[in-house]
């Protein structure tokens, strides 16, 4: 889904700028978080993704740009009239309060009845596993566990719009992994519109349905997680997403063709840069042929394995390619075909880059 749909998008940012003094933090973004969708700001830290986030939230005011919700101008809302819910990192739950006077805090300030208030935090404690919890302070409970209260408790008062700001963070590898797939799939079950801030690709790449890539202030890239990962549009997305080999190129005379070294190779169908640009090639470490497969066929090279790093379900091999300086390329192997391709420290190994997977940029991004 790349046009905005025929209803008004749940949220659309139309050219928002954001100064801190001298400090750009944000460059005239426009995007749109369409109905029910899951869209994840991806970026390193300082660029700009939480304060786009907070700008949505109204806990930041843009400089420039309007923020509208479901066709609404709420730019200048405050957030408590833009009707959304939000989880921090630090799940920020009330100590002195239960499990269940935590998810109901947002009911009560809005004075809903105490028998709905009872069934809701019921339903939603249900919702999170946590219903035999309700008595517990948060003191009591792991940080997996408070960060479900903290999603329960932005659940309440029923949102049309979740802000997830970094909430799997703070917590250990195994919890985050099983938080993604809970948060996900409550997500769906309940059809509710939400942005997710984070820096960790991973994160972004198996929860969202469009994720944002941003860089100083800017938007890179927005795109499907496979589109993403398949075909970055710059260099800065090819580096910050998954892991990807980066190989300097020369662009040589005949059109579609780049020297590496003394050696010559075709690259995907793309522009054509004059003779002697400097250009860089970008193959991923799972797309290299190499073994059996790389009997023979275009863009076949005899490399060297000058390292090998086991990594669990596959070994990680380093090629040094051809010449006295040739780069090092890493290659991805399956445990279990790593004998069938006879690799060991020092061996000659034959390896095919596919002309399709290797992306080119100029040397500029």
């Amino acid at each position: 889904m790349h046009t905005p749909p025929a209803r008004p998008p749940a949220v659309e940012l139309d050219g928002i700028a954001k100064k801190f003094g001298d400090v750009v933090a944000l460059k005239s973004v426009s995007l749109w978080v369409g109905e029910g969708e899951f869209v994840c700001f991806l970026g390193p830290s300082g660029c700009g993704k939480t304060t786009l986030l907070r700008v949505i939230a109204g806990l930041e005011r843009q400089n420039a740009g309007a923020v509208r919700m479901a066709g609404r101008d709420v730019s200048r809302l405050t957030p408590s009239e833009r009707n959304y819910g939000i989880v921090f990192q630090s799940y920020a739950l009330f100590p002195n309060l239960t499990v269940a006077r935590n998810v109901a805090y947002g009911l009560e300030t809005r004075r809903v009845p105490r028998a709905e208030i009872e069934r809701r935090v019921d339903e939603l404690l249900d919702l999170v596993h946590l219903r035999a919890h309700k008595h517990r302070y948060p003191a009591q409970l792991s940080g997996g566990e408070q960060q479900r209260v903290a999603l329960a408790r932005a659940l309440a008062p029923s949102p049309s719009l979740l802000l997830l700001d970094e909430p799997l963070s703070a917590l250990d590898a195994r919890v985050r992994q099983a938080l993604r797939v809970e948060i996900k799939a409550l997500q769906r079950r309940l059809g509710i519109t939400t942005v997710m801030v984070t820096h960790d690709q991973e994160e972004a790449l198996t929860m969202a349905d469009r994720i944002v890539v941003m860089n100083h202030g800017v938007v890179e890239q927005i795109g499907s997680p496979f589109e993403i990962y398949t075909e970055p549009s710059s260099l800065f997305v090819a580096r910050f997403v998954g892991h990807m080999n980066f190989i300097p190129a020369t662009a040589c005379e005949r059109p579609g063709w780049v020297r590496v070294g003394p050696v010559e190779l075709r690259h995907r169908p793309g522009p054509t840069p004059p003779a002697g640009t400097r250009l860089t090639l970008a193959i991923r470490p799972e797309e290299i042929l190499i073994g059996p497969a790389a009997r023979d066929g275009e863009n076949r090279i005899v490399t060297r394995v000058c390292a090998m790093q086991f990594l669990g379900a596959f070994t990680r091999l380093g090629l040094a390619l051809p010449g006295d300086t040739g780069p090092t390329l890493e290659c991805d192997v399956a445990v279990n075909a790593l004998a069938e391709v006879g690799a060991r420290e020092g061996a000659e190994l034959a390896l095919i880059l596919k002309p399709e997977a290797l992306r080119l940029f100029s040397d500029g991004g």
